[in-house]
Parts: structure tokens; sequence; C-alpha cells
């Protein structure tokens, strides 16, 4: 059985994997203190930002993208991602907090799955300026893996 997805639900399952990513590293930042806390925050403060990007550019849609349909005809990328956002799984799952680089290299993972998931819902989106918007946060994600990447290196140091 296919599934169909307007633009609009593809951006809102995108804030609520971002939602869900600020909640879990600040809940994992209240089990820490120091330089642990001050990352696992930051962390939070990085998934909030791509969480009201995500809203911004559901705002944005013209009417037209809003409504525009993917078919996905096996449903399995479509059900795939709204397991993905429905589930803070997809954070915990790799999340050390033993230590700076411990959690350093558990951000990196889970980042590096963030940019799968949204080329997933690039597939998902018909429109041209909702692929170019998904396009915006991936970049996004890729500065912010080379920041962590940055750091990761420089504690090794």
């Amino acid at each position: 059985m296919g599934f169909e997805f307007i633009a609009d639900e593809i951006f809102e399952m995108a804030e609520q994997v971002e939602k869900n990513g600020a909640k879990f590293y600040r809940m994992a930042a209240e089990k820490v203190n120091g330089d642990e806390r001050k990352i696992l925050l930051e962390l939070a403060g990085m998934e909030d930002c791509h969480g009201m990007k995500f809203a911004d550019f559901r705002k944005a849609l013209a009417l037209c993208d809003k409504n525009s349909t993917t078919f996905d005809p096996d449903g399995e990328t479509a059900l795939h991602l709204k397991t993905l956002s429905e589930s803070r799984g997809f954070f915990e799952k790799d999340l050390d907090i033993s230590d700076k680089e411990a959690i350093l290299k558990s951000a990196i993972t889970v980042g590096k799955e963030s940019i799968i998931f949204y080329l997933g819902l690039k597939d998902l989106v018909d429109c041209k300026a909702g692929k170019e918007k998904i396009d915006a946060i991936i970049n996004e994600e890729m500065r912010h893996l080379k920041l962590l990447n940055g750091r990761l290196h420089s504690s090794l140091r």
C-alpha cells in the first residue's frame, strides 16, 4: 500500500524530530556537569534552531507547495520517517555522556543519522522550494558536523 504525504506534513515530522532531539539533550545535560553539560545544552540549542527553521519553512511554503503530494508506492520511506519522528530512540541509541569525547562522538553519529533522515525527507517532498529548504538544513547539519569534528580533534590533542 502506498502513502501520499504533503510537504506540510513532512516538515511537521522534521520539526518533531528536532524537538525530540533538543528534549533528549537537555535531559542528558541534567545528569552531568562542566564541559559535558555545556556541550549537551549547546547541542539542544542547535536542535531548537533546526526546529524553528522547519516551522518557518512550513509557514513560508506556498499554498500549492503545502498541498502538493508525494507518492511513496511501497510506503517504506514514509513509514520509516514517521517512526523516526515519533521516537526518541533516534537520539538515545548512541549517546554516551561519560565524557566530552564520548558526547562529541555520539553527537557526530546522531548528526550523520539526521542527514540520512533529511535525505529521505527530500525524496518525499514534491515541490522544488521544499527540496531547497531541506538542502539548506542538510548543509547546516554538515556545518555542525564539521564543528563537532573540529572540537573532537582539538580535545584529543
